[in-house]
């Protein structure tokens, strides 16, 4: 049977192994444009994140938690962090910031006075109602025009790259570097960068 020639030789041997002995790398000719496309994914974020800065005075991180609170009612950090899939301790620093624009409010549990639970303020849920989508707008607007089956092959294709990138045997710093601290969530316009999710 007629091999392909851009196979040829990553099959033949053991497996992982070429004709020639070397190791097969089968990722190596995507590695670039994987790379590439989640620059370009992070990028387009972030630009988001700063244009819901700019218009509402909220960036998309801090948009998410609020959608959170909104929809799960009295929520405590620890549920907003699993919700969003944000660190704890990034989520405190969001909420610090919600709560500094007036946006939700803190009250401790009356079953268990060592928590506190965060709620939208008037002025959240006003906002909650009139939010844009928390997806990037140009990808809001694409989704809505493809088909279930085609939204359904993005999701399932994004959530195994994430799975992959969070794989415990997986640093993902070896995957792409990217300039700045994307784990701490700030507000666009600040020195100390922005995360832009």
């Amino acid at each position: 049977m007629k091999r392909n020639q851009n196979t040829a030789g990553v099959f033949s041997g053991p497996a992982g192994v070429m004709e020639n002995g070397t190791a097969a790398n089968p990722l190596s000719p995507y590695r670039t444009p994987i790379l590439q496309s989640l620059r370009r994914i992070i990028r387009a974020v972030e630009l988001y994140s700063r244009k819901l800065s700019i218009r509402y005075h909220v960036t998309g991180p801090q948009l998410a938690c609020l959608l959170v609170i909104a929809d799960l009612g009295p929520v405590t950090a620890t549920g907003i962090a699993r919700e969003v899939h944000l660190s704890p301790s990034t989520v405190v620093g969001i909420l610090a910031r919600l709560e500094e624009k007036g946006l939700i409010l803190r009250h401790r549990s009356e079953r268990d006075r060592r928590q506190i639970h965060i709620m939208p303020s008037e002025k959240g849920r006003h906002l909650v109602e009139h939010a844009p989508s928390p997806l990037q707008d140009t990808l809001a607007r694409a989704l809505s025009g493809l088909s279930e089956l085609e939204q359904a092959t993005i999701a399932l294709s994004l959530a195994r790259v994430v799975e992959l990138m969070e794989a415990p045997e997986v640093d993902p710093s070896s995957i792409f570097e990217i300039p700045g601290n994307f784990d701490d969530e700030t507000d666009p316009g600040r020195n100390d960068g922005d995360p832009g999710y």
